[in-house]
């Protein structure tokens, strides 16, 4: 039986509806630059505004892609492409989802997952043992992935409590290497207030600190935009790490420098299966040996 993670979080309740995707805190930054234009026209006499409250976290909001709807869209570019080699189906959730029937998604086509294990050095998916478990015990090859707060701790230190809260990785060929999500931030600056330098440092210290504690350089999901905007396009982390790419589009488009193809595309945001589609760029043969390492 595969290990089930401890959870430090009190689970919560799954959400009803359909996921929510504005912010909290847009209304009251809309209101402040309100207020400052008002104070602008009445000149300096005008008391100065006081700086609001940072928005309260929701990390059972956040996921990979929670963020990509609002700075990218979603493509109308027509019917999928045909890509050059053959595409594994596969899907990743969060505590969004809640419990999920595997065996539903099984036999809707699905042969991996993502989970979500953790975010920052606070959060741990109160789902995470139903979900990461339960799509084992269903036949799917599994693994878990944090969503980076790289203005919250370090690199090193998110890894750590990542790799302490499900984030591990086993050659039983079953167990996909553990993946960071580094996306547009939910809370605010969309670089988090890092330099371009400053963020390839808190993704390398990331990166070696799962490597020294797994044995596995991490899947880097991210989108081209983010990268490209955030981290100056930097190219160094093509050789060691996989490249999980968002894109909600008929094609991948242009990857991030340094890889010259994407590991896993995830192409949708809902489909037939729970949570976000993906696809595995090859045969289910080769994510076997992905798993593998």
């Amino acid at each position: 039986m595969p290990p089930t993670a401890p959870h430090s979080a009190r689970p919560l309740a799954a959400p009803a509806g359909p996921r929510r995707r504005t912010r909290p805190g847009a209304r009251l930054r809309r209101c402040a630059t309100a207020a400052a234009s008002v104070a602008l026209v009445l000149g300096a006499s005008a008391p100065a505004l006081a700086a609001g409250p940072r928005p309260a976290h929701h990390f059972d909001r956040d996921y990979a892609g929670s963020t990509v709807p609002a700075h990218e869209g979603r493509g109308t570019g027509g019917p999928a492409r045909t890509l050059a080699v053959t595409q594994t189906l596969g899907n990743d959730v969060s505590g969004w989802q809640g419990n999920v029937a595997w065996s539903t998604a099984a036999a809707n086509g699905a042969r991996f997952s993502y989970v979500k294990a953790t975010e920052g050095t606070t959060y741990t998916n109160p789902y995470f043992a139903q979900q990461y478990n339960g799509s084992y015990q269903a036949g799917l090859i599994r693994g878990a992935y944090h969503f980076a707060l790289p203005d919250n701790s370090s690199g090193s230190a998110q890894a750590t409590w990542f790799v302490n809260h499900g984030g591990g990785w086993s050659a039983d060929g079953r167990t996909l290497p553990p993946a960071l999500d580094i996306e547009y931030n939910p809370y605010g600056a969309t670089c988090y207030g890092l330099s371009q330098s400053a963020m390839v440092s808190w993704i390398r210290s990331f990166s070696t600190t799962v490597h020294t504690r797994t044995g596995r350089y991490p899947t880097i999901y991210t989108t081209t935009n983010w990268w490209q905007q955030c981290t100056g396009n930097y190219s160094g982390f093509g050789a060691t790490n996989p490249l999980w790419i968002a894109r909600y589009a008929s094609a991948v488009g242009t990857l991030p420098a340094g890889w010259s193809y994407q590991t896993i595309w995830q192409y949708a945001d809902s489909g037939t299966l729970p949570g976000d589609q993906n696809r595995f760029n090859g045969a289910y043969d080769r994510l076997k040996a992905l798993a593998l390492g």
